[in-house]
C-alpha cells in the first residue's frame, strides 16, 4: 500500500514537472499562442500575444472567437477557420489595434479522431514588413544610381510606376530622359511587353513638347487599307464610305506634339514612302487629296522586330529605317532587370490586391520562384500573373504549389557542364535558393522534423535552424 501511494505521488510530481515545462515553453515563446477547445472558446494564452494584442489574458479567456470577431477584435480568425475545415489554416490577419499578424491555426485530434483543440500561433509582422521594404530601397540607392532610381520611381506613366532597380534599365530610363530634350526620331527596340510605350510616355512626359498631345497609333492593330487614311487623314469624297466632311489624320492631330508609332515593321511599303517623305519635308497629304500640309510631329517608333533583318530581306525600306533610327534605343527584357522583379511583383500584388479588395503575401519558395522564372511575354505577364494570384488562390499566402503551371515546370536535371543559372544570381543565392527549394519539399513530403532531417541526414536542430532561417513555416510541423 505504502509502495503504491510512492508511485502515485512519484507520478503526480512528473506530471506536475511535465506541466510546468509546457508552461514555461508556452509563456517563453516569442510568437503569440491561443489555445481554443472544440468550440472555439479560448482556454489559454501566452504573455507573447497579451503584448501583440494589447490585452490581458482575463479578457478573452472563456470568450468564444465568433464574439470576438463579431466585436471586431480581429478581422478574421484562424481558429474558426481551423475547426471548419479540420486542417492547418493560415491567414493574413489585422487585429484591432491595427496590427498586421501572419496567424496560422492546427486543429488537434484525439485517438478516436475527435477534434479536442486548436492551437493558433501568430507573428507579428508590422515592423518586419516595414523593414523589409525599407531594407529593398537602400539596397536599390546603393549602386551609384540613387538620385536616378529614386526619381524614375516617382514616375507614374499609365497609372504604373517605373520602377527601375537594375542598372540595365536605368540606364535606359537616363537615355530617354536624355533624348527627350532633342527633338530628334527615336526607334525604340525591345521584345513584346517590356513597356516601349512607357519609354514614349517618359520622353513626352519631358520633352518640350510635353503640353501638346502625344498620338499613338498601332501599326499592326489597324488593316493594311485603312492605314493610310488613319496616319495621313483623307478629304471627302477620296473612297467609298469616306466622311462627307473629310478627317483629319494622325499628323494632323499630333500637330506640335509627339506621334507614337508602335509596331511599326507592320507598316505597310506604300505608307513607308510617306512616312519618308514627311520626315524628309516635314508635310503631307491626305488621302485623295492634292494640297500639301505642313505638321510639326516628332517621330518615336517602337517595334521588337529585327528592323535591320528586314532591310536586308527587302521587306522595310533602308531609306526610312536609317530616318528612323536617328537615335535607337533599346528596352531591356525583363530576365535582365532581375534586380526589378520583386518589387515590381509585390507592387502589382498590392495593386490589384487594392482593386479587388482582396490582400495576399508570398512565401520565400513562391518568391524565389518568380524571380528566377524567365517571362518570355515580359512585364505583361509579370502583371497578368500577380493578377491570377490575388484573384485564384484561396489562401492569403501564396505558396509554389499556388503559382501557374508555367512556373512550376522543371525539366530533368541537365548534363554536367551544361547547368545554367540566372544571370542576376550570385552563387550564395543559387545555393540558398536551392536549399530552400528542398526543405519546403521535404515539409510538405514528411510533416516532421525529425523524418526531414533522416531524409536529409541532418539533425533535427539543424532542420530546424534553417526553416526560420529559410522563413518556411515550422508550426505545422512536428518535432518528433
Amino acid at each position: 500500500m505504502v509502495d503504491s501511494n510512492m508511485e502515485r505521488t512519484r507520478s503526480k510530481r512528473r506530471l506536475q514537472e511535465i506541466v510546468s515545462e509546457l508552461d514555461a515553453i508556452i509563456d517563453s515563446s516569442s510568437d503569440g499562442l491561443w489555445i481554443c477547445d472544440a468550440e472555439a472558446r479560448v482556454i489559454r494564452i501566452n504573455p507573447a500575444s497579451e503584448r501583440i494584442n494589447n490585452i490581458t489574458a482575463d479578457e478573452v479567456v472563456g470568450r468564444r472567437m465568433q464574439e470576438l470577431l463579431e466585436q471586431g477584435f480581429v478581422d478574421r480568425s484562424a481558429a474558426l477557420e481551423a475547426l471548419q475545415e479540420r486542417r492547418v489554416v493560415s491567414l493574413l490577419q489585422t487585429n484591432h489595434n491595427g496590427r498586421k499578424l501572419i496567424s496560422t491555426g492546427t486543429p488537434v485530434f484525439d485517438d478516436r479522431g475527435e477534434l479536442i483543440r486548436v492551437v493558433v500561433s501568430e507573428r507579428d509582422i508590422t515592423e518586419t514588413e516595414q523593414l523589409q521594404r525599407q531594407l529593398e530601397d537602400q539596397q536599390a540607392m546603393g549602386d551609384g544610381y540613387r538620385e536616378q532610381m529614386l526619381q524614375m520611381q516617382q514616375f507614374e506613366l499609365r497609372n504604373q510606376p517605373l520602377i527601375a532597380k537594375s542598372p540595365c534599365f536605368v540606364k535606359t530610363l537616363r537615355q530617354a530622359l536624355k533624348v527627350a530634350r532633342a527633338d530628334s526620331s527615336v526607334l525604340i527596340s525591345g521584345e513584346s511587353g517590356v513597356g516601349k510605350g512607357l519609354i514614349a510616355d517618359l520622353i513626352h512626359q519631358h520633352s518640350s513638347r510635353a503640353e501638346k498631345p502625344l498620338i499613338k497609333l498601332n501599326c499592326g492593330a489597324i488593316p493594311e487599307t485603312l492605314i493610310e487614311s488613319e496616319l495621313f487623314g483623307y478629304e471627302k469624297g477620296a473612297f467609298t464610305g469616306a466622311s462627307s466632311s473629310g478627317k483629319a489624320g494622325h499628323f494632323e492631330l499630333a500637330h506640335g506634339g509627339i506621334l507614337f508609332l508602335d509596331e511599326i515593321a507592320e507598316l505597310p511599303l506604300a505608307s513607308q514612302v510617306k512616312l519618308l517623305r514627311f520626315l524628309e519635308d516635314g508635310r503631307i497629304t491626305r488621302l485623295g487629296g492634292t494640297r500639301p500640309l505642313h505638321a510639326d510631329v516628332r517621330i518615336l517608333a517602337a517595334t521588337h522586330r529585327n528592323l535591320e533583318q528586314m532591310v536586308d530581306e527587302g521587306r522595310f525600306r533602308f531609306d526610312l529605317f536609317y530616318r528612323l533610327n536617328v537615335i535607337p534605343l533599346r528596352v531591356p527584357s525583363l530576365r535582365e532587370r532581375g534586380d526589378c522583379i520583386l518589387p515590381l511583383v509585390r507592387h502589382y500584388l498590392d495593386h490589384f490586391g487594392t482593386r479587388f479588395g482582396i490582400h495576399k503575401r508570398l512565401t520565400a519558395a513562391a518568391l524565389d520562384r518568380l524571380q528566377t522564372y524567365d517571362y518570355p511575354g515580359n512585364v505583361r505577364e509579370l502583371m497578368n500573373i500577380c493578377e491570377r494570384l490575388v484573384v485564384m488562390t484561396e489562401s492569403d499566402l501564396i505558396d509554389l504549389p499556388d503559382l501557374p503551371a508555367v512556373l512550376q515546370e522543371r525539366g530533368p536535371l541537365p548534363d554536367q557542364g551544361d547547368f545554367v543559372w540566372p544571370a542576376q544570381m550570385s552563387l550564395d543565392q543559387i545555393v540558398q535558393s536551392t536549399e530552400r527549394e528542398v526543405l519546403a519539399l521535404a515539409a510538405r513530403r514528411y510533416r516532421s522534423q525529425v523524418k526531414i532531417a533522416a531524409a536529409l541526414n541532418v539533425s533535427q536542430p539543424t532542420v530546424a535552424r534553417k526553416l526560420k532561417r529559410c522563413g518556411l513555416p515550422s508550426s505545422g510541423l512536428i518535432q518528433n
